[in-house]
C-alpha cells in the first residue's frame, strides 16, 4: 500500500538521490522513507468532512452543524480523502458516546468522495459525532452537529 503512493515513492527517490553516495542499503532507505512520510501511520488526508442535509452530484447540497428534529428526520455526513487509494475509510456514528451506525468504505482513487447518512428519531436529541477511521481504525478526522 506505501509503496503505491506517489507521496511516499517521492520521499524514497528524494533519500535515494541524497543518500546514494553513502551506500545506504535499500532496506534502510525503504525503512527511512516511511517514517518520515507515516508520522502517524496514516497515508493520505481528510480534505473535507462535513455534515450535510443532501448530497447532489457527488457533492454535498448545504452544510449544516445543527437540525431541528421538527424539520430534518435525516441528515448525512460527507467526506473527501485524498491519496488513500488502497485503503479503508469508516464513518462511525456516535451519540452519548455509544456507536450507532458504522460504514466502511474502499477507497479505489487518489480523490475518493463518500458519504453517510442517518435517520433520526426525535428522542435522539444532542450532540452527534462522526469519526472518519483509518485502516488501524485510529480517528483521522472527527465533526460534530447538534440535533434540536
Amino acid at each position: 500500500m506505501l509503496l503505491q503512493n506517489p507521496k511516499f515513492v517521492a520521499i524514497v527517490k528524494t533519500i535515494t538521490v541524497t543518500e546514494t553516495s553513502m551506500r545506504i542499503p535499500l532496506k534502510s532507505l525503504v525503512l527511512s522513507a516511511a517514517l518520515a512520510y507515516s508520522g502517524t501511520g496514516f497515508a493520505g488526508d481528510v480534505s473535507r468532512a462535513l455534515f450535510t442535509i443532501g448530497v447532489d452530484n457527488r457533492e454535498p447540497v448545504i452544510m449544516v452543524d445543527a437540525i431541528d428534529s421538527s424539520s430534518y428526520t435525516s441528515i448525512s455526513f460527507f467526506t473527501e480523502l485524498n491519496d488513500m487509494s488502497g485503503q479503508t475509510a469508516t464513518h462511525q456514528w456516535t451519540y452519548n458516546d455509544q456507536v450507532m451506525f458504522e460504514k466502511s468504505f474502499q477507497v479505489k482513487a487518489a480523490r475518493w468522495r463518500v458519504w453517510t447518512s442517518k435517520t433520526l428519531i426525535p428522542d435522539w436529541k444532542g450532540t452527534w459525532t462522526v469519526n472518519v477511521l483509518d485502516d488501524d481504525r485510529a480517528v483521522v478526522s472527527s465533526k460534530s452537529f447538534e440535533y434540536l
